[in-house]
């Protein structure tokens, strides 16, 4: 038995990354860093222009109704670019929210605006995840009241999928006045996140998300995606490291040919290989295996996290000074892997998630 992508899924792989060698090499990602918003926005209409925005939305709705298989290639791939682009929370959370919470008149409104790329929706989901004493939502008399921090894709969104701490999700209209934006400083600057401060805001609730499993499967697809994307820029870190010791010369040698040079990049290599299988078996799960999905989605993303923090450090070592200069840019894959870390939950928290869904904490 075949267990890999399709010749569908890689030619998908292949023209995305074409794309971005093409349309957002190093230098628009540095412009980009420095607050370039116009290359973003053509960066992003190009992916939209691949049908990458409508990639799981339904086909009745106007999408290519694709599976997690698909959209994880596409997060590895979006992550080997370090592309300035939403993704995760426009592009699979929210469409799979909608569809599966949301009334026909909800779905009627959202799915063919994402599917044509006319919108943007963040997706802020922190206060179910862990959240802080001095944040969380409340729902009341129709109107939302509170704070959410680290609002995925939220960076000029038209919308605003949020989660209280039972997992009810709520779309808000971002232009509603009583909503306040502030930009959180990250370490990546290829995307943004916000924080929101909401005021008596119209919102409309999911009525299917009542059910606790509708935001499980949500969670569940963010955390594979941004697994996806963290297997995808730390491939790009060691294919770089490896390429860098068969060119630098120290001692009249090439630093490839040193034994510790060569033990880094193999233990990089043995450790990454496995992820890229461990992610095609946790689209799988969420598409055909249910009971697994959950396990596999926390065991997934903690692990991956891990990986990739040490590969991108032995990257960097690997590289030396120029490891940390702009000149080089291998900052920019190093910090996607730091911030995907954090996002939807650090791995110490999905390793007691993935750990209650066992049942060890009983």
């Amino acid at each position: 038995m075949y267990f890999g992508l399709s010749e569908e899924q890689k030619s998908l792989e292949e023209n995305i990354n074409r794309f971005l060698a093409d349309n957002a090499p190093l230098d628009t990602i540095k412009a980009v860093a420095e607050g370039d918003t116009d290359k973003a926005r053509e960066v992003h209409q190009g992916i939209i222009d691949l049908g990458l925005s409508g990639l799981v939305v339904p086909e009745e709705y106007g999408g290519l109704e694709l599976n997690m298989l698909f959209a994880t290639v596409v997060s590895a791939a979006l992550g080997s670019g370090t592309a300035p682009v939403p993704y995760v929370g426009s592009y699979v959370m929210a469409p799979l929210a909608i569809n599966l919470g949301g009334e026909e008149n909800q779905k009627n409104q959202w799915l063919p605006k994402i599917a044509g790329g006319e919108c943007v929706i963040g997706v802020g989901l922190s206060e179910y995840v862990g959240a802080r004493e001095d944040a969380g939502i409340e729902f009341v008399n129709g109107k939302l009241s509170g704070r959410c921090l680290f609002i995925v894709d939220g960076k000029d969104a038209d919308a605003y999928l949020l989660a209280n701490k039972s997992g009810e999700l709520y779309i808000v209209d971002s232009s509603n006045s009583g909503i306040e934006v502030i930009e959180l400083t990250t370490v990546d600057k290829t995307r943004t996140s916000i924080e929101l401060i909401l005021k008596d805001i119209d919102a409309e609730l999911l009525p299917g998300s009542t059910d606790k499993s509708v935001i499980e499967k949500v969670l569940d697809a963010g955390r594979l995606m941004l697994a996806a994307d963290t297997v995808g820029a730390a491939q790009v870190m060691l294919d770089k490291s490896v390429a860098y010791s068969l060119e630098r010369k120290q001692f009249g040698r090439l630093i490839g040919s040193f034994q510790a040079v060569k033990h880094m990049c193999a233990e990089m290599a043995a450790d990454l290989e496995p992820c890229h299988s461990m992610i095609w078996h946790a689209a799988h799960c969420l598409d055909n295996v249910p009971e697994e999905s959950r396990l596999m989605a926390c065991q997934t993303k903690a692990h991956i996290s891990e990986v990739g923090k040490q590969v991108s450090k032995t990257a960097t070592e690997v590289h030396g000074g120029m490891g940390f200069t702009d000149e080089l840019g291998l900052h920019y894959w190093f910090k996607r892997i730091g911030l995907n870390r954090q996002l939807l939950g650090s791995p110490e928290l999905i390793r007691e998630e993935a750990g209650r869904i066992q049942g060890f904490d009983q």
